[in-house]
């Protein structure tokens, strides 16, 4: 047994290729190993015969000439016979395919990586319908009062213009109807990869709270569509992919009109079919909620989601909506997220609201992006936000702590 082995370093034009190779590197997975390498360095030599004639690495090697490197380590392994290289092979590859994963392990280590926002996870090689299957694992059961939100303050912290950034998400109180305001919250150039957007319903909603918020455009009567037509026109102009705008059923209609008129395609409508109906005086209470799945007409979408999944989404009402009358449950918009993103991708949401979208984001490993007109509900985000991560918001230019800029704030007021 050879055991005093050396690693040294051979220009990668040194090293021939196995003329009977049988392992397959397809350029994705050549793409993988080079996100690896740059990430993490060359950390696993490339095994050689006294020849040069690769023995195990070839993928490794495909890798770092499409980065470009001019050497890598190598292991000779001279001490081995024709017959023993030829076995090593295939011995190489084959008994690692041999193992598995303790899969609630993996899941837990997964979300480690994710919440730590240190390493992208598209290194690890798995593909993104396998992340969110192991995330959701091990999300599940975990922070089961995802749903829950602080009231909105009498008094906010929050003033227009104001952008925070919470980690790597960014919430600007600002208005959706204005482009340059959406284009702000993004960042200078950035577009997103899916939307998630929960416009106001034009029903003249007060809200349960001790202060009887209202919700801001929530009362627009007949002009409504000329709020929603700029709002869902800068919702697609810097989308790639899929949206999924909610609406009440009374102004379907008008959702449906106006987002063919700014040039969005209608792909399907989705119902939530939710636990219990709302009382109204209606003769048939409503038990439902309608989203508009759709993109911008002649564009692409990402679709990860499983293929036997139907347009009929149940899932509970969050135990506390009196505190946003249109407050959608985490899990539902993770569903959207998964379905239409991939891990580390942008979301976008231009009505934040309480911030479901922010947490569903961060749940599964999504960016996202919020606008907020009202300063109290971008008050409600931050806070919801802080209290499910423990960290603090920052106000961008400023660069002082939500906390901080509260005590000042109200320093001043007084």
């Amino acid at each position: 047994m050879q055991l005093d082995l050396m690693v040294s370093s051979a220009p990668v034009a040194s090293l021939v290729p196995y003329a009977e190779n049988a392992r397959t590197h397809s350029p994705s997975q050549v793409a993988q190993i080079a996100a690896s390498i740059a990430e993490f360095g060359f950390v696993n030599p490339v095994l050689v015969d006294a020849e040069s004639v690769l023995i195990a690495g070839h993928g490794r090697v495909m890798a770092a000439k499409q980065l470009g490197l001019i050497s890598v380590p190598v292991l000779r392994l001279g001490h081995l016979s024709p017959a023993q290289a030829r076995a090593l092979r295939l011995a190489d590859n084959q008994i690692a395919l041999n193992s598995g994963w303790d899969e609630a392990l993996l899941a837990a280590e997964i979300a480690r990586i994710r919440d730590e926002a240190v390493v992208d996870l598209d290194v690890l090689g798995f593909s993104g319908m396998e992340l969110d299957r192991l995330l959701a694992a091990a999300d599940a059961g975990v922070g089961d009062d995802a749903d829950d939100a602080p009231p909105p303050p009498v008094v906010p912290v929050t003033r227009a213009g104001d952008l925070w950034r919470c980690g790597e998400h960014r919430l600007l109180c600002g208005d959706a109807t204005q482009l340059a305001d959406v284009q702000r919250a993004l960042g200078a150039g950035h577009l997103a990869d899916m939307g998630f957007v929960d416009p106001p319903y034009n029903v003249a909603y007060e809200g349960g709270t001790a202060a009887k918020m209202t919700i801001a455009n929530d009362a627009l009567g007949g002009s409504f569509p000329e709020f929603l037509r700029p709002a869902l026109a800068n919702l697609l102009s810097v989308t790639k992919g899929a949206c999924y705008v909610c609406m009440s059923s009374s102004e379907w209609p008008t959702l449906h009109r106006v987002w063919q008129e700014v040039g969005g395609k209608w792909s399907s409508t989705i119902i939530w079919a939710k636990n219990t109906f709302a009382l109204g005086r209606a003769d048939y209470h409503q038990q439902f909620e309608a989203m508009l799945y759709g993109w911008k007409a002649g564009a692409q979408h990402y679709w990860c989601g499983a293929r036997d999944q139907g347009n009929v989404w149940h899932f509970d009402k969050p135990a506390r909506n009196d505190l946003h009358p249109t407050m959608k449950p985490v899990a539902l918009v993770e569903r959207a997220i998964r379905n239409s993103s991939k891990p580390r991708d942008t979301v976008l949401d231009c009505f934040g609201g309480s911030g479901t979208t922010m947490i569903a984001a961060k749940r599964t490993g999504r960016r996202a992006v919020l606008l907020e007109i009202d300063p109290a509900y971008a008050d409600v985000i931050v806070r919801r936000w802080q209290e499910a991560t423990g960290e603090a918001a920052v106000l961008e230019g400023d660069e002082r702590i939500f906390a901080d800029i509260a005590s000042c704030r109200a320093a001043a007021a007084s």
